[in-house]
């Protein structure tokens, strides 16, 4: 149901990242640097330097073809070392190149050292950074990198403030200055925002979760020839489609249920319903937690209504379905999990349902004994919902969103997925994923429930699959439908209301 990065040569080249159809590994600090450390013992003393010079050179030339004057920022470590060396070739070929040093040149790094030297005998104008705000048509961000582990201060500090005030366009070298390459957040008040970056050897978390996706841009590899090893996540790719057999009925798709819509919050369920049948559950039923709130949907009359009661169905019932459970559904949504924590066969927690399950203990440990007795459930928080179900601040769990997600993942047992930028996929036992796609426009009311509505679909389709497919593939096909939105409005659209993406979101399965 959904791509998964294999392992491919570890070729020198450059990727387009953002945006592509396949999936990619990624490496924290950590699996960055240990893969750092053994390509450097398989290759002469600065080998690694010089390619990945090039790899910055070659993408400089090819964003900016015909830029006259660019500017590299330099700084203390071997990131610096890379913007030199670009800047060397980069005037080799022609190109009007200046850089400023925001470092002291008598503490380099052995490999910067000899770079900062090459760059110098080639006639590259070089310069301590004054404090003004160089003129140019492209300027490469090379101050920072992997060694970067607290707040930018002093000269650093400043130069990326006035790197982020430059009009021109910005490439990072590996990521971002200032950005912290395990979780996306700024490492103190400044982080330099690119246009462009050129990730190294590796792709970095951080540049596809959080703020790290504004600061990055759109962002490129260039492996440098190196296997980085074993990744810490991925980031994923399109869902595999397969066409359906002819010989098919509704029933063939599976059914599903949506348990939600207290008072005044009925639309929340019938988003979700409406998600889960255009996703291609053969059967969809809205059970509402309002009892006095209209029982139809007059723009989906083949979604149907069950009652309240059906929650007290037999076990066997409840076992064979695929549910959903929360949106909209209020403080009511208590009385109907005890049931469902107990016998659903596939369960898709949301909004209140988790919210109830957070401040009920009763009910959390019905939650955490379902995948002791083979029932796999899909947990789909927000950054507040986790963090009531962490017992801690949405401030915390956005600080590290890979961590929290696993955390959350290892104490409940089930799948979580938590939506946001860079939306994560972990389960226990798994590599986490990072979703790929997806953008501000989902920043609208109901979009999460669409999206939980879509997981139930696919599931009752293939009750086989494990949460964490399910859940990979929904993700990612919610978020393209708002990467392709307004593809034919000129980008304009800067909201998607949720009854507009689930068609969206069918209209790109049925392609």
């Amino acid at each position: 149901m959904a791509h998964t990065p294999a392992d491919t040569p570890a070729t020198s080249g450059l990727q387009l990242v953002t945006g592509s159809p396949l999936p990619f590994l990624l490496h924290d600090v950590q699996a960055a640097r240990a893969a750092e450390k053994a390509a450097l013992g398989l290759h002469p003393p600065h080998a690694l330097m010089q390619r990945a010079g090039h790899a910055v050179a070659r993408l400089a030339q090819a964003l900016a073809p015909h830029a006259h004057r660019i500017h590299v920022w330099a700084g203390p470590g071997n990131n610096g070392g890379d913007g030199l060396v670009a800047a060397r070739l980069l005037r080799a070929n022609g190109r009007s190149v200046a850089v400023s040093l925001v470092s002291d040149t008598s503490r380099l790094p052995p490999d910067a050292a000899q770079a900062l030297c090459e760059a110098q005998a080639a006639g590259v104008p070089i310069e301590p950074w004054s404090g003004a705000s160089p003129d140019a048509d492209l300027h490469v961000d090379a101050l920072l990198g992997l060694g970067a582990h607290r707040a930018p201060t002093g000269a650093l500090a400043q130069a990326i403030q006035a790197l982020n005030a430059q009009s021109s366009p910005i490439l990072a070298v590996d990521l971002p200055s200032g950005l912290n390459a395990d979780t996306g957040v700024p490492l103190g008040d400044d982080a330099v925002r690119a246009q462009d970056t050129l990730a190294l050897l590796s792709l970095k978390p951080g540049c596809h979760t959080g703020q790290g996706r504004d600061h990055a841009g759109t962002v490129w590899l260039d492996r440098l020839g190196v296997n980085a090893g074993s990744p810490t996540a991925w980031l994923s790719g399109p869902p595999h489609t397969t066409d359906r057999p002819h010989a098919s009925h509704k029933g063939s798709f599976g059914d599903v249920a949506v348990v939600g819509g207290a008072p005044g919050m009925a639309g929340a369920a019938w988003l979700a319903a409406r998600a889960a049948l255009a996703a291609g559950a053969g059967r969809v039923y809205a059970c509402l937690l309002d009892e006095n709130a209209a029982q139809w949907d007059m723009q989906r009359p083949e979604l149907m209504a069950r009652s309240v009661g059906w929650l007290s169905a037999t076990p066997a019932v409840l076992a064979a379905s695929t549910v959903v459970c929360g949106c909209g559904g209020g403080a009511r949504v208590r009385e109907a999990l005890p049931p469902l924590l107990t016998h659903a066969g596939r369960l898709v927690l949301d909004a209140d349902a988790l919210n109830a399950v957070a401040a009920d203990t009763a009910l959390a440990t019905l939650l955490a004994r379902r995948a002791g007795r083979g029932l796999d459930t899909l947990l789909t928080p927000h950054p507040l919902e986790a963090a009531r179900l962490l017992h801690t601040t949405a401030a915390q769990v956005q600080q590290d969103r890979l961590s929290a997600t696993r955390q959350l993942a290892a104490q409940f047992g089930t799948t979580v997925l938590l939506k946001g930028s860079g939306t994560v996929i972990a389960a226990p036992g798994q590599i986490p994923c990072i979703n790929a796609t997806g953008n501000a426009r989902l920043a609208t009311a109901g979009t999460g429930d669409v999206l939980a509505g879509w997981c139930g679909g696919l599931w009752a389709q293939a009750p086989e699959r494990r949460a964490a497919e399910v859940a990979i593939a929904a993700a990612w096909l919610h978020g393209h439908a708002a990467d392709t939105a307004s593809a034919g409005m000129g980008g304009q659209l800067r909201v998607l209301q949720a009854d507009d993406l689930v068609r969206a979101m069918a209209g790109q399965t049925e392609r």
